[in-house]
């Protein structure tokens, strides 16, 4: 084989594997993505050391978001987190909001237009709405739907009904 026919090919290759990585790139920031979520704040649901889960962002961008949802969003305390959290209220809703301390009491709130109520599944060691407020619609990155690992802990991952 001569050195341009091996150029030739070597060049043909690297577009298809270009174009490939460009797919997959498009299909994890707009379709499903593998993210990892840790930390005890959404314990049972969730283990501490980290589940891997597939999160799709189809849901958030058509709005279909509802409460009981688990969703990964960004942190408005801190933008570079992405924390994962339980939907308790979208906009309108008046969600109840349980004490961050023994010394807090149990009080209501509405959630305002554009925004939603985060919570963690275990509210004594969760940062969440009841720190930050409601949070920016706009800040959900998805929905998750399915976990991965561990292997005991594989399949779908269901809404839960608030109350």
């Amino acid at each position: 084989m001569s050195w341009r026919a091996l150029l030739q090919e070597a060049f043909e290759r690297s577009v298809v594997f270009t174009q490939f990585i460009c797919f997959l790139n498009v299909f994890s920031n707009h379709v499903v993505e593998v993210h990892q979520c840790l930390g005890p704040s959404m314990l049972p649901t969730f283990n501490v050391s980290g589940d891997i889960l597939l999160l799709e962002h189809l849901s958030s961008r058509f709005e279909r978001i509802k409460p009981g949802d688990v969703v990964m969003a960004r942190s408005p305390a801190n933008p570079r987190l992405v924390v994962c959290k339980r939907v308790l209220g979208l906009e309108g809703d008046s969600v109840t909001v349980l004490p961050t301390s023994s010394r807090g009491h149990i009080r209501q709130t509405v959630v305002p237009k554009g925004h939603v109520w985060l919570q963690g599944d275990n509210a004594y060691n969760s940062t969440d709405s009841r720190h930050y407020g409601p949070v920016p619609y706009a800040l959900i990155q998805g929905k998750v739907f399915y976990r991965i690992w561990p292997p005991e802990g594989w399949g779908p991952v269901l809404s839960q009904p608030t109350s």
